[in-house]
């Protein structure tokens, strides 16, 4: 079982530069994979953010929107966070020495709760902390 980092979705649904690994990727991994449910509030900043920023059009959002949705129904599980999740964050990123941001302790005490093994991810520093806490980082 491998948690799937937002990062990791937004190559798979747009156009960037580690989009073409990540496919590779995706298509070579046979185990189960995982994410949270606050990968859909992440997911849409992201496509927001994008937006926002001419990076992308509204066409292009809500076709990676599409996508994203064919990945949750077809092949990455998104799974509710309990609320002791939300406190295990807070505890990973209060230590400042982390560099962690909110969203990703959220991550890393989310793949914790669901006892994940890996995590996939683009973000240097989340697979730093992953390791840290004992989750093997698969940085593409």
């Amino acid at each position: 079982m491998i948690y799937i980092d937002t990062s990791i979705f937004v190559a798979l649904c747009t156009d960037e530069l580690k989009s073409d690994a990540v496919d590779k990727w995706h298509e070579k991994s046979s185990a189960r994979m995982i994410s949270s449910t606050w990968t859909f509030t992440e997911f849409s900043s992201a496509l927001s953010l994008k937006v926002r920023t001419h990076q992308i059009t509204e066409k292009q959002s809500r076709e990676a929107w599409k996508r994203f949705d064919t990945l949750c129904q077809n092949d990455i599980e998104l799974l509710p966070i309990e609320s002791k999740t939300y406190y295990s964050a807070g505890i990973l990123v209060i230590d400042s020495k982390s560099s962690l941001r909110a969203g990703d302790a959220l991550h890393l005490a989310a793949a914790k709760q669901y006892k994940s093994k890996s995590l996939a991810t683009l973000d240097k520093m989340l697979a730093k902390n992953a390791d840290r806490v004992k989750i093997k980082a698969v940085l593409i």
